[in-house]
């Protein structure tokens, strides 16, 4: 009988233990939600974070929260997020600077395939060369004339070492045969404000952070970085229409949790993303901001990550991007 008593207790243990992700799952959300920005606030990924957190918090009845972790060309931020307990209580606005390019470009604490679990991919947003209203150029042959006259004299700003605008704009530099000198800041935002101040002469910054103050003339767009224009700014060139076939870089934005984190929960949060993404209230939030909505499965957007890792990987050094970005 003793024995027999053993047994079951010990098996009422492991099914406990077995169940306990499901049924974490059915209660889940039962407090805040945290959602941790890589950058400072103000910048692309904040943006759409906010939307993303409005969104969920209506949707799941809880408060969906921005906490702002900047630095290091988000790789503080993405480490505090893979740290994080796997519950469904800290997730992480994942963007490509972080996940596939700063890994490339120094060594993290954290792996962004292994200590991840992908959720959804929110939407991507073009990069745009930009300038201070008052600099001199007005198309990119002419930035590139004014800066080939001026080596080591002009200013670009980008959102920390390893960030797609860094990446973006060394990219350009090398294909333009451009001597620049870099200006990281803590995020998109610090960017745009000291472009507009004169601190800066130029960045590579996400559509989504120019636009607006390009409407209001207080900067100027000069080239998409994306093969098409945007229809956000139709009267703004490609890169690669304006004398550099083939230039095509972009930046996405999406959701993962802590590698462990219940799949139930995972698949709650990746459904209502994919319905907002079909919602055209939420595509034309995302729109006005700069963004194309995508939503997709948690494995599409693992295949999306997995694809930027080799990628930019492999660009840090064909490029030589390491050792520029020592200098």
């Amino acid at each position: 009988m003793q024995t027999r008593r053993h047994f079951m207790i010990a098996t009422g243990a492991v099914l406990a233990q077995s169940l306990a992700p499901a049924v974490r799952a059915q209660t889940w959300p039962q407090r805040p939600v945290k959602v941790i920005v890589a950058f400072a606030p103000g910048g692309n990924s904040d943006l759409i974070a906010r939307i993303v957190c409005q969104r969920l918090s209506n949707a799941f009845g809880q408060n969906f929260f921005v906490e702002n972790r900047g630095g290091s060309g988000g790789a503080i931020g993405a480490e505090a997020a893979a740290r994080a307990a796997p519950d469904g209580y800290t997730l992480f606005m994942a963007v490509s600077s972080p996940m596939a390019v700063t890994p490339a470009l120094q060594k993290v604490r954290y792996d962004p395939i292994k200590d991840f679990a992908p959720i959804s991919n929110v939407g991507s947003s073009p990069l745009v060369l930009t300038v201070n209203s008052n600099f001199p150029a007005r198309t990119l042959g002419e930035f590139v004339a004014y800066v080939r006259a001026r080596p080591g004299k002009v200013t670009f700003g980008s959102g920390g070492i390893g960030t797609i605008s860094h990446l973006a704009m060394m990219l350009f530099a090398k294909r333009a045969d451009l001597n620049l000198v870099h200006v990281p800041y803590r995020g998109g935002g610090p960017v745009i404000m000291a472009l507009m101040g004169g601190q800066i002469d130029s960045t590579f910054a996400n559509l989504s952070e120019a636009l607006n103050q390009a409407q209001s003339g207080s900067l100027r767009m000069l080239a998409i970085s994306t093969a098409a224009r945007d229809p956000q700014a139709p009267d703004v060139p490609t890169v690669s229409e304006s004398g550099y076939p083939g230039f095509n870089v972009d930046s996405w934005n999406g959701l993962v949790a802590p590698a462990g984190t219940p799949k139930e929960i995972i698949d709650q949060i990746a459904a209502e993303i994919v319905r907002a993404a079909k919602d055209p209230k939420f595509v034309e939030q995302l729109s006005r901001a700069g963004f194309t909505a995508i939503g997709n499965s948690p494995a599409e957007f693992a295949t999306t990550i997995r694809s930027d890792v080799a990628l930019w990987a492999q660009a840090v050094k064909i490029g030589e991007l390491q050792e520029r970005s020592a200098q």
